[in-house]
């Protein structure tokens, strides 16, 4: 994987994957990597990882960079945050004691989202982007909303606050009004706020799955309801969507009729 990478070298930008991989797949990527330290103990990449982490983090030090203003949304911001997360999870080697630890960027990254929290529209959700000009602003969707929703609970786990696991049940609970997340937990796209979500986008993809599976085992770690288990399991049994008659995973969306983009075939 990190033959991809060359961001630490001449010209070009530390911590980016360089096109056509788009900014939250270099989150994604950087998460794996603190993934593989932990299962390996190889500490082969771990100052590269800190360095992309740490400079990617922006100004403000909540994964809002200058340079991804022009595209940045709630979810590309979720995945550094959910890496960010990882990091404090599996102890990740800390930053230098000067720079923002790993938990205040989780946070960060949180906090920032719970105050777009819209109710203007489809009574609440976040948009699936961050700014008013840039083209799915009218869009709230799950991987957005998800990963709001996987950052609370991971947040409630590990500090014991249950400010964060009373946003984590409420973007739930607004999954499940708004019809992104049916009976019969399949999690479907999004929805168009300029029609106050009245129809929704049924395309299934597997990382929308995936966050709020993540999400939904934490909180039945945490705890212990029934409701929680009751929702992770069917999380898992709904995610046979994804899984060939030979129990091989693909995009349902485009594997079969082979026209995924770079985002959907990651």
């Amino acid at each position: 994987m990190m033959k991809y990478y060359h961001g630490n070298e001449t010209a070009q930008t530390i911590g980016e994957l360089p096109w056509p991989y788009y900014w939250w797949h270099a989150g994604a990527m950087w998460g794996s990597m603190m993934d593989y330290w932990y299962y390996t103990g190889d500490t082969t990449y771990n100052n590269v990882t800190t360095e992309a982490m740490l400079f990617q983090a922006g100004d403000d030090d909540d994964y809002m960079p200058l340079n991804q203003t022009k595209s940045e949304g709630n979810d590309d911001q979720a995945f550094w945050g959910m890496a960010a997360m990882s990091a404090a999870e599996v102890n990740f080697p800390n930053p230098p004691a000067k720079k923002p630890q790993w938990l205040a960027l989780a946070q960060a990254v949180f906090n920032t989202q719970a105050l777009r929290w819209d109710t203007k529209s489809c009574g609440g959700g976040l948009r699936w982007q961050i700014f008013t000009f840039n083209n799915g602003y009218n869009y709230k969707n799950s991987v957005s909303n998800g990963g709001f929703f996987n950052l609370g609970a991971r947040l409630a786990k590990y500090t014991g606050n249950t400010t964060y696991s009373d946003w984590a049940s409420k973007t739930w609970d607004w999954m499940e009004e708004s019809g992104l997340m049916t009976e019969d937990y399949y999690v479907y796209d999004g929805s168009d706020t300029t029609k106050n979500c009245s129809s929704v986008d049924k395309i299934q993809w597997t990382y929308n799955a995936g966050i709020f599976l993540l999400g939904a085992a934490t909180m039945w770690n945490i705890t212990g309801e029934q409701v929680w288990e009751d929702r992770t399991r069917g999380l898992w049994n709904a995610t046979h969507v994804f899984f060939t008659d030979e129990k091989i995973m693909y995009e349902v969306a485009c594997e079969p009729s082979g026209n995924c983009n770079v985002d959907q075939h990651l």
